[in-house]
């Protein structure tokens, strides 16, 4: 992978992966999208159908749910970056397989390295497992931790609330969080003070 490529740039090396037997069955790669300098990264999991057939992260009935949940917050799509730990669809909507997710592992990273957010939300157990591999999502979502100055706080992913209808006030509430949880992120960065772990309100 060059030094010094552009988003867009890292989305054409993306549409022409095969690094996995996913390459074999997609419609479209769903590399992300959003603002190229946001402060908060979303990360959910794999590609359903909707997003296989347009190209788009978070487009079917999970992704609307999130677009409620960052309005409730003050947010747009287009004020965050969104994206999942693999690019392709895994068939049937299955989940992904971890020589699926290593695969992908290098093209997550640099998507990260290149916006430099401040914060970076991890949606689902899959997500959450990249950053946290020892944790449970029951026990971890909602929580807050700081590593090299980006803070990684885990939530359900928002398919979640649409299985298990419990989850959703637990989602909605967590996502409240986020506001606080930059604001302080930044003041401590300001402060350049180094926690391992942020308040959990």
């Amino acid at each position: 992978m060059e030094k010094g490529v552009t988003l867009k740039e890292l989305y054409d090396q993306i549409a022409r992966c095969e690094d996995c037997e996913l390459a074999r069955h997609r419609t479209r790669v769903v590399p992300g999208e959003g603002a190229e300098n946001a402060a908060i990264v979303f990360i959910g999991e794999a590609p359903g159908w909707h997003e296989d057939q347009q190209g788009r992260p978070f487009v079917g009935p999970a992704g609307k749910f999130l677009d409620q949940l960052l309005a409730s917050i003050g947010l747009r799509r287009k004020d965050v970056y969104i994206c999942n730990v693999i690019k392709c669809r895994p068939p049937a909507n299955r989940d992904p397989l971890p020589g699926e997710i290593k695969a992908c592992q290098k093209w997550l990273d640099r998507q990260i390295e290149l916006i430099n957010p401040k914060m970076i939300v991890t949606l689902g157990r899959y997500s959450m497992s990249k950053f946290f591999p020892a944790e449970t999502i029951g026990k971890l979502h909602g929580t807050a931790r700081k590593r090299g100055g980006i803070i990684y706080y885990a939530m359900y992913h928002p398919a979640a609330a649409l299985h298990q209808q419990s989850l959703k006030k637990t989602i909605e509430e967590d996502m409240l969080k986020i506001p606080s949880l930059l604001a302080q992120a930044e003041r401590i960065a300001d402060e350049e003070k180094k926690p391992e772990q942020l308040s959990m309100f």
